[in-house]
């Protein structure tokens, strides 16, 4: 079979997705679905291969469907710009989760060390934290 010839299962095991994902970039208009010719399959091509490979790069880089449907759409001259705002609010994004995750390593980090040093019979530090309303959790360590 023919690069340009190929079917959604073959496109999909080229791409490295399953069927059921072509299907649903298709429905949320990220890739076309072509013509089915009478009384045969669709075909797809190497630019559907290509597509498919952009959008599996785009979300390991942790942009949605939704700023992958974006980033598909950017085309001429201000191209590179609206691409670079984009790539800035995702590294904002990033660096702002990066930062909520060094506080829960930093509660945590506490609440083993509190953990290490009860009293034996005496109530466990995590297990009394996670029990509290989320009010006073917020208090108590950051959660």
């Amino acid at each position: 079979m023919a690069a340009s010839a190929m079917t959604i299962s073959r496109l999909a095991a080229t791409a490295g997705v399953h069927v059921e994902t072509v299907r649903y970039y298709q429905r949320r208009g990220l890739l076309s679905e072509p013509e089915r010719p009478m009384g045969s399959v669709r075909r797809y091509g190497p630019d559907d291969v290509g597509r498919l490979q952009f959008i599996r790069r785009a979300q390991a880089m942790g942009f949605s469907l939704d700023e992958i449907v974006g980033l598909l759409e950017v085309r001429g001259q201000r191209a590179c710009e609206e691409t670079r705002q984009l790539t800035e609010r995702k590294l904002a994004e990033v660096r702002r989760r990066l930062g909520e995750l060094r506080q829960l390593e930093a509660d945590l980090e506490h609440l083993v060390d509190e953990c290490r040093h009860v009293v034996t019979g005496a109530p466990c530090p995590t297990l009394d934290l996670l029990a509290q309303p989320a009010e006073k959790k917020k208090r108590v360590s950051g959660f």
